[in-house]
C-alpha cells in the first residue's frame, strides 16, 4: 500500500524522507525481517520500542513511525503524538477495515469471557456458520487452532488476523476483549457488531490502580459495538450501560431485566433454569455446573437470538455443550473423589467455583491455589479468606511467582486464610502440592486445583517450564489405578 494512502485520518509530521513509496507491512517487533516495511516505535511498560529503531533498518524496514524526538537519516521518519493509538488507524487502513466484513462479538469482564465464546462458537457451528475465535486459550480459524500470546493482540496482529479470517469466508468472529487491549488501542478501529458485559470484580490493580479505572476500561467497548449486553447483576452494570450508544440488552438472576433466570438448579453434572423473556419460558439445560453458567448461558442465548440462530436449536445445542478446558474440569478418581481443575485467578473466580462446589460435594473440599508474581498482590489475602471460607482443607502453593519470591507471595495470602482457620498447608512446589492433596482425598471428597487451568507452562523466576494441572492430576490418577 501507498504509504501516503496509509496515513489516511493519521495526524502526522513527516521527519525525514518521502512519502512516495510501498510499504510491504506493518511490524513493531524490530527483530522481524522485513523488505519495506513500516515500523512503529511503541513505548512498552519494560522496553521501548525507539530504542531499537537502528535494529528495524537493518532488518529491512524503510519507514519508520515515532513519538519522540529522534535524528534518523536514509528512511522516511514520520513523527506523531501517540504511536500506539496510530498503529491501531494504520493497521486497519492497511488491512482495509476487515472487522467491517465480519459479525463481531466483543465479550468483556473479569471473568467468563472465555466461556462464552467456547459456548457461542458452539452454537454458531451448530447453525451452519464458519466461525473465528480470538482469546485467552487460543485463536480459531474454522478448524484452525492458532497459537495465541495475550488475550487480545496488539492491533498490528489483530487487524491481520480479522483479514485472514475474511481471506477464509469467516462469519462471525467472537472475541474477548481484555481491559489493557481497550486501554491501550489494540480495538481502536474495530467495528463491534455486539459487546457482552459479563462482570468486574477485582482484578488487574496493578495495571488499573483503581476499580473505577478498570471498570471505565470496560465502558469504552460499549461505545463502539451496536448492540451492548449487560449483565445487570453485575457491579458497575450502570456504567456500562450508559456507555451504551444504543439501548442495551440486560440479562439477570437477581434483578428485574430484559432476559431473566428463574427455578435454577444446580448439580454436580450441570444446571437447569427458566429463561424468561417476552412473555416467554424456555427450560434450559447445560452440562456445566455453576451459578456462572447460568450467567454466561444467558449471555451466549441473546447474542445467539440478535444473530438470527432458532432458539431451539440453541436449547439442543445447549444439552451438549464441552465446556472450556481448564474450567470446572472433573476428573474422576477410582477410589471416589473428584477433582476440579479451574482457571479461578481471582477473588471472584475462586469464590464462584467454591460456592458451585459446595452445593453437590458430599464430604470434605480440599482447595490447593497460589496468586501470581507481579500481579495485583491486594487480592492474595482475600483470596486466602476465600479458600479458606468455603473449603475443608487448605494447600497454599505456587501459580506463576515470575520474578517474585514465591514463600513472600504465599505469606500475603497466609494473612487472610489466617482471618478464618489455624491449620493450612504450604508447599511452594506446586507438584507436591497438588499430590499431597490428591493423596489427602477420600470417597465423596472434592479436590479444587485453581489459578492455572488451560495454562501448560509456570512462569518462575529462572525462567518458564511446561507445567500442567491436568496431566499432573491424570498421572496421579493413573498411578492409584496401577496401584490396585
Amino acid at each position: 500500500m501507498e504509504l501516503q494512502k496509509l496515513l489516511n485520518q493519521v495526524e502526522y509530521q513527516l521527519i525525514e524522507g518521502s512519502l512516495n513509496q510501498e510499504v510491504s507491512e506493518i511490524i513493531y517487533d524490530s527483530r522481524v525481517k522485513t523488505t519495506n516495511g513500516l515500523f512503529i516505535a511503541i513505548k512498552g511498560f519494560q522496553s521501548n520500542g525507539h530504542k531499537y529503531i537502528d535494529t528495524a533498518i537493518e532488518n529491512g524496514a524503510k519507514t519508520i513511525v515515532v513519538q519522540d524526538e529522534v535524528s534518523i537519516k536514509n528512511v522516511t521518519v514520520i513523527k506523531v503524538s501517540n504511536t500506539r493509538e496510530v498503529m491501531a488507524i494504520l493497521a486497519n487502513n492497511f488491512y482495509n477495515s476487515p472487522s467491517q466484513n465480519l459479525n463481531l462479538i466483543g465479550v468483556t469482564g473479569t471473568n467468563g469471557k472465555t466461556s462464552i465464546t467456547f459456548l457461542l462458537a458452539q452454537i454458531l457451528e451448530a447453525y451452519g456458520k464458519k466461525i473465528g475465535v480470538i482469546g485467552t486459550i487460543e485463536n480459531r480459524i474454522g478448524d484452525e487452532t492458532l497459537p495465541t500470546e495475550r488475550t487480545t493482540p496488539e492491533a498490528a496482529d489483530l487487524q491481520k488476523l480479522f483479514k485472514r479470517m475474511v481471506d477464509a469466508g469467516v462469519d462471525t468472529t467472537m472475541m474477548e476483549v481484555s481491559s489493557h487491549a481497550l486501554d491501550l488501542n489494540r480495538v481502536d478501529g474495530c467495528k463491534f457488531d455486539i459487546g457482552i458485559f459479563t462482570n468486574l470484580t477485582q482484578d488487574h490493580l496493578d495495571f488499573h490502580v483503581t476499580m473505577d479505572n478498570y471498570a471505565k476500561a470496560k465502558a469504552k467497548l460499549f461505545s463502539i459495538c451496536d448492540i451492548g449486553i449487560i449483565n445487570n447483576d453485575a457491579d458497575y452494570a450502570e456504567l456500562m450501560i450508559g456507555a451504551c450508544k444504543n439501548p442495551p440488552i440486560t440479562y439477570s438472576i437477581d434483578k428485574t431485566a430484559d432476559y431473566m433466570a428463574k427455578d435454577i438448579a444446580i448439580i454436580a453434572s450441570g444446571v437447569t433454569y427458566k429463561l424468561t423473556y417476552d412473555d416467554v419460558v424456555i427450560n434450559i439445560e447445560v452440562p456445566i455446573p455453576g451459578r456462572f453458567t447460568v450467567y454466561n448461558t444467558m449471555a451466549v442465548i441473546i447474542a445467539a437470538i440478535k444473530l438470527g440462530v432458532p432458539m431451539d436449536l440453541i436449547v439442543e445445542t445447549l444439552k451438549n455443550v464441552k465446556g472450556v478446558p481448564g474450567r470446572v474440569q472433573t476428573f474422576n478418581s477410582p477410589k471416589g473423589y473428584s477433582v476440579i481443575v479451574d482457571y479461578a485467578h481471582t477473588p471472584d473466580g475462586l469464590e464462584n467455583v467454591l460456592q458451585t462446589i459446595n452445593q453437590f460435594a458430599k464430604s470434605k473440599i480440599i482447595t490447593v491455589f497460589g496468586c501470581g508474581g507481579d500481579r495485583d498482590n491486594k487480592k492474595r489475602p482475600i483470596m486466602g479468606e476465600i479458600a479458606a471460607k468455603y473449603s475443608t482443607d487448605v494447600i497454599i502453593t505456587s501459580d506463576n511467582p515470575r520474578t517474585e519470591e514465591p514463600h513472600s507471595i504465599i505469606e500475603q495470602i497466609e494473612v487472610g486464610t489466617k482471618k478464618i482457620i489455624n491449620e493450612y498447608i504450604k508447599i511452594v512446589d506446586r507438584k507436591k502440592a497438588i499430590y499431597t492433596a490428591l493423596s489427602r482425598a477420600n470417597f465423596g471428597d472434592v479436590v479444587l486445583i485453581a489459578g492455572k487451568g488451560h495454562e501448560t507452562y509456570q512462569h518462575l523466576n529462572t525462567g518458564i517450564i511446561h507445567f500442567d494441572d491436568s496431566e499432573i492430576v491424570q498421572e496421579y490418577i493413573e498411578e492409584e489405578q496401577n496401584a490396585n
